[in-house]
């Protein structure tokens, strides 16, 4: 947890800043995180290591001090939405068994969406329903497939149109659902259930009166998905430049495993679909290592976008700074670093 005396420094340095003036149509988002339990396994009764130990957390752990300073600084820097990854934070009204200790009731939730939006701030609820991030569901993430596994899911996408006052967009996440990234967990579908799958949640998603928004990454390594995802559904193609190759296409044309992160941008708006690009200030151990940052992948990625994307389909950026508003734990100040980044691309 940052001290107090880290805050009110924080603080100052953050009112000194000057505010950047966005086009109101253009969307400035940042991520960030309430539930944390999608990077982990919920595992059985008596099973104790899976996925290299990489267990849930058992409680909800929340900086709400911090949460209220992020808020206040992405309203002076006239960042236009929040998009908040819900996981295991809220007591969902009709599942209250994916509850922790901790976890915050439907009202505490509405009435930050209401003050969000008195700041000027767009609350964008999302719920990752890759088998690669979705423990927050606890058992229901082995019953992938079945019926009490749509049914919860139907669910508790209706508890976050309600609790978000039936917001436009919907994030379904829907990253890395690949066996690379699902060594040792217990559940994954390939093929023609990820297709099933992925509709039954973009069907569900507009039946809730809400526009369905997705990560894009599937398409990196499925020539088919540009075809056949709905245009309705709008799209975030990732790129953080992991391995320092910049945004030059014809620079990383020898990498054919690099190369369809940033071409994906340029396939998706030949389609049709509308996306918002999003970049982090997160950084590796791999990159940290070789003497490098991400502080410019914002930047980068929003001058690629703007010469890739024709202006009708670009909704504007996103940046993911992978620090969530734990009380232990937390990641310096990448969060309110990455909403420096996301206001100042003009």
């Amino acid at each position: 947890m940052i001290d107090r005396r880290e805050f009110i420094a924080g603080a100052a340095a953050f009112a000194a800043a000057p505010a950047i003036a966005n086009s109101a149509d253009e969307i400035r988002a940042v991520l960030l995180h309430w539930g944390v339990n999608m990077w982990g396994e919920s595992l059985p009764e008596g099973i104790s290591t899976i996925a290299k130990g990489r267990l849930c957390r058992t409680k909800v752990e929340f900086d709400e001090t911090r949460w209220n300073a992020l808020v206040e600084h992405a309203a002076m820097r006239r960042v236009n939405m929040i998009v908040i990854d819900l996981g295991e934070f809220p007591v969902w009204p009709s599942h209250p068994e994916l509850a922790l200790p901790g976890s915050r009731s439907p009202e505490w939730i509405r009435s930050e969406v209401r003050r969000l939006k008195k700041l000027g701030i767009e609350a964008i609820p999302k719920l990752n329903f890759s088998t690669a991030h979705d423990a927050w569901l606890k058992e229901y993430g082995r019953m992938v497939t079945t019926k009490p596994y749509y049914q919860v899911c139907r669910d508790v996408i209706r508890d976050a149109a309600e609790m978000f006052d039936h917001p436009r967009l919907f994030h379904i996440g829907y990253d890395e659902e690949r066996a690379s990234h699902q060594k040792g967990f217990q559940c994954i579908r390939t093929d023609e259930m990820w297709w099933h799958d992925f509709l039954f949640f973009v069907k569900t998603v507009e039946e809730a009166g809400m526009r369905p928004w997705m990560w894009s990454d599937y398409g990196w390594h499925h020539a088919d998905f540009v075809e056949k995802c709905p245009k309705s559904v709008m799209q975030s193609n990732w790129y953080y430049d992991e391995k320092i190759e910049g945004f030059d296409l014809a620079a990383m044309k020898a990498n054919a495993e690099s190369r369809p992160y940033l071409e994906l941008y340029r396939s998706l708006d030949k389609a049709g679909f509308d996306q918002i690009p999003c970049a982090s200030n997160w950084c590796s151990e791999y990159r940290r290592s070789h003497g490098a940052n991400n502080d410019g992948c914002m930047k980068g990625l929003a001058g690629f976008c703007r010469a890739n994307i024709s202006p009708e389909h670009l909704k504007g950026f996103m940046i993911a700074t992978w620090a969530p508003c734990w009380k232990k734990g937390t990641l310096g100040r990448a969060d309110f670093d990455g909403i420096d980044q996301v206001a100042g691309i003009g």
